[in-house]
């Protein structure tokens, strides 16, 4: 019987590729958890934005929170990971780290639903303890993936390095990969993801794709405890996505939840209380628009936008021709106005399509022929598509609630806003306050008049609103009353009754002890801040 013997050079020789594929599919698995990993980091931080707005917000004060703690977290698992690569430098620790934080990524959705229902109570009660206790907690409730994930670049780069001669380019490598991965995972979830599947599936979906590039890794390091183990994490992950009760986002404030959805900008509420529709953004505090087939009038702001020109001696109901509602939201103040004038030219300017498409389909905005919606920011609207045009009133409304964006309220904005007002016309702002607390209507009126020549405020009776006119040309306090006496539509002699009677309505004069927002400074967040600290004490004692 003949025998073969195998030349133990040719062995060595034909194992080298097979060493070398193993190499290369074990690099390419790990860059790409580097890959992931980044984008996982941003997937996780735009989500949590998601998660507190319903409940707290998007202020500055909470993305400066969320921002701050983030890089802590990361910070202090750069450090950790470079300690634990230095003693353990394996791709399988890697791996399960990976891993682990995945799952913690996939178990955010169900954790954060009872620590946010206990926000409910916070607000309810008008709670401070719970309500930063259960900011506090949804915060730290992120503190586990990101410090996980903290250790995926310091460990890739010492996995990658061979000596000290290419250390440079192999941290340049991992951080630009990780990086790439970040502003992926920064745009991706923001514009794709959320919008389209929700918050609480784009965890899972980013839980999901870090564990299976952990398996993949762990595969191919040969350890198949630590596989098996993260593929059971897998189908945790995926039985929570299937299966975990969805129900509200959160419950509404009011009334009888008719649709919700989270869009780019807004989450997003509308609720039915009998036949009147009300629009809910954010956390829920504050209509943003409402709509009765049987009721024009609202008895909120939005009645008032049909009155602001009226301080103009002698303008008459003729003289309204024209209006531009910047935060036009679902075109509550439009219906108004287009009842009480006929089909004058209206420009509804909304920076959330989301919210136009629900003024459509529950606020009979599509049946004002008249309204022409733009959506765009504001104040770039007036710089851009709307450059060329003059309005006789401009409202301003553009909350995300209880704040205004700030470059919405500055010295440089209103006089843009002027340079598109007829002669005869008017600006209006809503502002909010408290019974004793007028301290943002103050500061917006004091803005104002670094602008217009008089400024003017009516409270709203029934809601803690003024609003706030400034007038394009020199006007008078004593001409609303006169030319009030001379208005036959019964819609606006009720709005200018209710003012006249109940709005407090007065002239505002320059204080230099006040605050004037400019462009370069304009600390209206901290000034409503302030407010409702004010009115929590109040509450409190």
């Amino acid at each position: 019987m003949a025998t073969t013997t195998e030349n133990p050079a040719t062995s060595l020789v034909s194992a080298v590729p097979s060493v070398a594929a193993r190499s290369r599919v074990a690099g390419l698995v790990l860059m790409s958890v580097v890959f992931i990993g980044g984008a996982s980091v941003m997937t996780v931080e735009m989500s949590a934005s998601r998660l507190l707005a319903p409940y707290f917000g998007t202020s500055l004060f909470i993305w400066a929170n969320l921002i701050g703690l983030v890089m802590v977290y990361l910070t202090l698992g750069y450090w950790l990971g470079g300690k634990l690569a230095d003693r353990n430098p394996r791709a399988s620790v890697l791996y399960t780290i990976t891993a682990i934080a995945a799952l913690a990524v996939g178990l955010i959705p169900v954790l954060s639903r009872p620590i946010l229902s206990w926000s409910l109570t916070g607000f309810t009660q008008v709670s401070v303890g719970i309500f930063y206790g259960s900011l506090v907690g949804v915060i730290l409730l992120f503190s586990v993936p990101l410090l996980l994930l903290g250790f995926v670049s310091p460990f890739a780069i010492r996995l990658r390095s061979v000596g000290i001669a290419s250390a440079g380019g192999t941290a340049g490598q991992v951080s630009a990969l990780s990086t790439l991965g970040s502003i992926l995972g920064t745009f991706i979830p923001t514009f794709l993801l959320i919008p389209y599947i929700g918050t609480a599936a784009t965890l899972y979906s980013a839980a999901a794709v870090l564990l299976v590039f952990s398996i993949l890794g762990l595969v191919s390091t040969s350890n198949t405890r630590q596989a098996m183990l993260s593929v059971g994490m897998l189908l945790v992950v995926l039985g929570l996505a299937a299966f975990a009760p969805r129900g509200l986002v959160k419950p509404p404030e009011r009334g009888e939840l008719i649709y919700e959805k989270e869009s780019a900008y807004n989450y997003i509420q509308v609720v039915r209380e009998g036949k009147r529709v009300g629009l809910m953004l954010n956390e829920g505090r504050a209509i943003h628009s409402i709509y009765n087939p049987d009721e024009l009038l609202t008895g909120g702001p939005w009645d008032y936008w049909a009155i602001a020109p009226y301080f103009s001696q002698g303008f008459q109901q003729s003289d309204y021709k024209s209006l531009a509602m910047i935060g036009s939201a679902a075109g509550t103040a439009s219906h108004i106005v287009s009842n009480v004038y006929g089909d004058i030219p209206m420009d509804g300017v909304e920076i959330d399509p989301e919210i136009v498409d629900v003024g459509r389909r529950y606020f009979a905005l599509a049946s004002l022929p008249s309204v022409t919606t733009h959506i765009e920011d504001g104040r770039t609207y007036l710089q851009t598509g709307g450059r060329d045009k003059k309005w006789t009133v401009i409202g301003i409304d553009a909350y995300r609630q209880p704040y205004i964006p700030f470059h919405l309220t500055t010295v440089e904005f209103f006089q843009e806003v002027k340079d598109h007002l007829t002669p005869d016309g008017a600006v209006m702002i809503n502002a909010g306050r408290t019974l004793h607390d007028t301290r943002l209507v103050d500061a917006l009126a004091n803005t104002m008049l670094q602008v217009y020549p008089n400024v003017y405020v009516i409270d709203v009776p029934t809601m803690a609103n003024s609003m706030v006119i400034g007038t394009a040309s020199p006007s008078r306090l004593e001409n609303f009353a006169e030319n009030a006496r001379h208005v036959t539509q019964p819609v606006l002699k009720q709005i200018f009754d209710t003012s006249l009677k109940q709005g407090n309505i007065r002239e505002v004069k320059p204080d230099a002890a006040k605050l004037v927002f400019t462009d370069d400074r304009a600390p209206i967040e901290e000034v409503i801040n302030q407010i409702i600290l004010g009115y929590v004490g109040e509450a409190g004692r």
